[in-house]
Order: C-alpha cells, then structure tokens, then sequence
C-alpha cells in the first residue's frame, strides 16, 4: 500500500510534486481550488504541464483532488446546488488534466429532510457532475463522521447513493478518523475484519480505491470530526498497521491529513511505512 500527505498547492502550483517527494510520499492529495470559497481558480497550462512533467518523473502517483468543503448535493438553495455542482464539475475538469485518479469529496447534509428526499437531489448532481466531466477521473465518497444531518456517516447511506447513481465511476475512499467517530470501531484486528467484511457485503471492495489515515481526538461513536496524529489519539497505532498489511487492502492507498500537533508528516510517513511488512 501507497503511503502519501495532502500537498499544499500555493504558487507555483506545480512544485506541489516536489513538496510531496521532500517529505517521502508515495501518492499524493492536492486542492485544485480554495477550500473556502466558491469560485474556481483557473491553473496555467504551463504549470498544469509542469505538474504532470515532474511527477513523471518522480512517479508519486495516485493524485486526488479534495474538493472545496462547501459543498452540499442535497441542498434545497439553488444557488449552493448549482454551485456545488459546477465546483466538482471543474475539479473533476482539471483532474482530467493533471493525470489524477479523481476527486475525493463529501455529500453534504439533509438539513433535516428525510434521506430519501436528499438522496434524489444528490442523484441528479452526481449523474450531472459525470455527464459534463472527463471520462477518465473516479468521483470519490468519503465517509463522514456523523455530526448534525450529514450524508454518508454509515456504509449503508453510502451504499444507497452508489446503488442509486450506479456508475463504475463511482469509488469510495474511508477516512479512519471519520469512521471511528461515526461509530466504527477499528481498534483490534478482529474489528478492522469486521468492518472490511461489512464494507464488501453493503458496496464491494473493487469500489474502495484508498484511505484517509488519521487518529482521532474524538472518541468512538462520539459523531465528531477532530483528526489527530498517528498513535496520538483514541484509535491508537496498531490499526494502521493492520491496514497496510491487510492482504484484502494491498492495492489501496493512504493519505495523511493529520494536524501535525505531535509528529511532522515526514516523521509520521517514515512511521508508516516502517510499519509495511515485505
């Protein structure tokens, strides 16, 4: 299993590939656009060039683009529907030009609308988002940790989406942290079977394309969202080793997005990868 970091890509945006290959990633996440904001930054062809030219030759590869975190596909506004859309719809564009394997993202919320409702809404954006989008870029789910009305805490919900959108390029990506906190316990071998079991039952391993490794500050089933650094929170180290070295898992990857309090990323990648049995 591939071992990388989310990259920031502050100009030049290409030298995201160098930052990446500096502290010993493997595969990389990168944002295409400001996080916060609504408007997609245009990237120059030159550097776009540049990116795919660099990583290349330094081959750290899958690239996924996180989305921005304001969208919502079951929103009733339609200003933030429309926007939602257009902003994954450009992701998804320049995914296509950089060479990524897709773009990672969560649904959004309810807002209290039954399920079955949001989930109409965020069939008509997803089947849109893929008809205007580049053929070869996944459009990735990420599981949330469960607070107020959001989408896709549980395997199931993120089953009926899959089940309802029914494309091939629809994959799924679990976030350790978001999981445990939405109730998923993780923490001894047995309970990682269990969850890779309940996975492939509910939506099928060849749809798990990766993992977001982080540690909890939040305890289980707490249906909070705070990452903590590998071996530093409430999920402990022993599970990330069991998901390097889970024969089921061996053609996934991982992604470090933790805060950094305890270990910087390249001690927290060495750590990783230390732990990969031949």
């Amino acid at each position: 299993m591939k071992i990388g970091a989310h990259v920031s890509t502050r100009k030049p945006f290409s030298e995201a590939v160098s930052r990446a290959n500096e502290i010993g990633c493997e595969c990389m996440q990168i944002f295409a656009n400001p996080p916060q904001r609504w408007n997609p930054i245009p990237i120059d062809g030159s550097e776009i060039d540049k990116f795919v030219e660099l990583n290349n030759k330094y081959n750290i590869k899958p690239v996924i683009i996180h989305s921005i975190y304001l969208l919502n596909l079951a929103s009733e506004n339609p200003f933030f529907y429309e926007a939602s859309i257009k902003s994954l719809i450009n992701d998804m564009e320049k995914a296509g030009k950089l060479g990524a394997l897709g773009v990672n993202f969560h649904v959004g919320s309810t807002r209290g609308t039954e399920f079955s409702k949001a989930l109409v809404k965020v069939k008509e954006a997803i089947n849109k988002i893929l008809e205007n989008s580049p053929e070869g870029p996944y459009l990735i789910l990420e599981n949330s940790a469960g607070a107020g009305n959001v989408i896709g805490d549980t395997l199931e919900e993120l089953a009926e989406i899959i089940k309802a959108v029914d494309s091939p390029r629809i994959k799924v990506l679990i976030d350790t942290a978001h999981a445990f906190g939405s109730g998923y316990d993780l923490r001894s071998k047995n309970d990682l079977e269990d969850f890779i079991e309940k996975f492939d039952k509910e939506i099928g391993l060849d749809r798990l394309i990766g993992f977001h490794f982080n540690d909890s500050k939040a305890a289980l089933d707490s249906k909070r969202d705070r990452h903590a650094d590998i071996g530093f929170g409430e999920i402990g180290k022993d599970v990330f080793s069991e998901i390097l070295n889970n024969p089921k898992l061996k053609d996934t990857f991982a992604i470090l997005e933790t805060p950094q309090d305890e270990m910087d990323w390249p001690e927290q990648i060495k750590l990783l990868k230390s732990m990969r049995k031949s």
